[in-house]
């Protein structure tokens, strides 16, 4: 073997490692689902998702089960409906409630589900009923500043 071969050989090999690391970052940072879902969809209808956007965390007791991933308006009844990936580990009752909430003062918006108690379960694809929209804290900020909050 001349050595003219054996650096080409090496440095191809290295170049097709860089490759795979590459990719492999891609797909780790970038969030990208391989080969199947490891999630099922549920729905929630909200009348406002103001700050709410796709990609954002769901949470059950502070601890992250899935992602929002589609938000679209329902043309009759003008709500949003919400489209969540759930790990499909998680059993979600059919009485639980889901809530947008803040994290921080003025941080993300998430979707916070508060298991309910029932021993029925919601299916992929169906709806949470029970909702709570996020606290407007403009609104609250002009009211209080305003004298229209009422005890």
């Amino acid at each position: 073997m001349s050595k003219q071969y054996v650096v080409e050989t090496s440095v191809g090999i290295f170049v097709v490692l860089s490759l795979l690391c590459v990719g492999y970052l891609t797909v780790k940072l970038g969030k990208v689902e391989l080969l199947g879902a490891e999630y099922f969809p549920l729905k929630a209808r909200f009348t406002s998702v103001t700050g709410l956007r796709t990609g954002n965390e769901v949470s059950i007791s502070g601890v992250k089960v899935g992602q929002v991933s589609r938000i679209t308006l329902d043309k009759e009844d003008f709500v949003s409906i919400v489209t969540m990936k759930i790990d499909k580990e998680i059993k979600i009752s059919d009485d639980s409630m889901a809530s947008i909430k803040t994290s921080g003062l003025i941080g993300d918006k998430y979707i916070s589900i508060s298991p309910g108690g029932s021993g029925m379960y919601l299916e992929p694809g169906e709806m949470i009923l029970d909702t709570q929209p996020p606290i407007d804290i403009g609104e609250l900020v002009s009211k209080y500043v305003f004298g229209n909050v009422k005890d």
